[in-house]
C-alpha cells in the first residue's frame, strides 16, 4: 500500500470542506466549532476557520463568542496532539510518515520543526498557531522533542486565541461581503502580522 493519490486526496479534501460548512446552520454548531478546532490541531485537515467565518457571517453578535470556543478547542487539541507526541510517537512514528504526509507529517517537516523549537519554541508555536501552517505538526512534535508545556500552553493560547479572533473580527464587522477576502488572503494577512511583530521586537531590543 501507498501513500494516498493527489487527485483522491482533493476530493476527500472537498467532502470534508463541504460537511465542515453544513454545521454552520446546525443546531449544535457552537459544539461542532469546539470539535473541528480540536481536532484540527491534532489530525483533522480542515481549519477551524471555515466554520468560524461561516457561524460569524450568520451571527455576527456572537463572533468573539464563537472565536473562544475555536480557541479554547484548539488549544486543548494541541495538548492532545502534544500527548500523541510524548507518549505515543514511537508506535506510531512509521506510519505517520508514511500515509500521513498529506498533513504535514514528513521527516523534513519534523527536522526542521525542531531546529525552530531549538532557536525559540515560544516564538515557532505563537507563529504556527496564528498562520496558516499546519499547526498540527508543531503540537505533535513539541511533544516527541519534549518542549516545554508551559511554553507550549502560553504559545498557543496567544497564537490561536489571535488568529480566531482576528478572522471573526474581521468577519464579524464588514459582513458577508469581506468574506472572500479572508478566504483567499487570510494567509498572507497573518504572515504578514507576524513579520510585523517580529520586527516590532527586533526594534524593541534595538532600544
Amino acid at each position: 500500500m501507498g501513500a494516498v493519490s493527489g487527485e483522491t486526496r482533493n476530493g476527500i479534501h472537498h467532502r470534508l470542506y463541504r460537511w465542515v460548512l453544513k454545521w454552520a446552520g446546525h443546531r449544535n454548531a457552537k459544539g461542532a466549532l469546539f470539535a473541528l478546532a480540536f481536532a484540527e490541531a491534532s489530525f483533522f485537515p480542515i481549519p477551524a476557520d471555515v466554520l468560524l467565518i461561516a457561524m460569524t457571517v450568520a451571527n455576527a453578535a456572537r463572533a468573539r463568542l464563537y472565536a473562544f470556543l475555536a480557541s479554547a478547542g484548539s488549544v486543548l487539541g494541541g495538548l492532545a496532539g502534544y500527548g500523541i507526541g510524548r507518549l505515543l510517537w514511537i508506535g506510531i512514528a512509521d506510519f505517520t510518515f508514511e500515509y500521513l504526509g498529506f498533513l504535514g507529517m514528513t521527516h523534513g517537516n519534523f527536522d526542521a520543526v525542531e531546529q525552530l523549537y531549538n532557536d525559540n519554541a515560544f516564538m515557532a508555536l505563537f507563529t504556527a498557531g496564528f498562520t496558516p501552517i499546519p499547526f498540527k505538526v508543531f503540537t505533535i512534535a513539541a511533544g516527541v522533542f519534549q518542549v516545554s508545556l508551559p511554553v507550549f500552553i502560553a504559545a498557543s493560547i496567544v497564537g490561536r486565541s489571535a488568529r480566531f479572533f482576528l478572522v471573526a473580527e474581521l468577519v464579524g464587522r464588514m459582513g458577508p461581503r469581506v468574506l472572500p477576502f479572508v478566504e483567499k488572503h487570510l494567509g498572507w494577512i497573518s504572515i504578514l502580522l507576524v513579520a510585523l511583530l517580529i520586527l516590532g521586537f527586533w526594534a524593541i531590543r534595538l532600544l
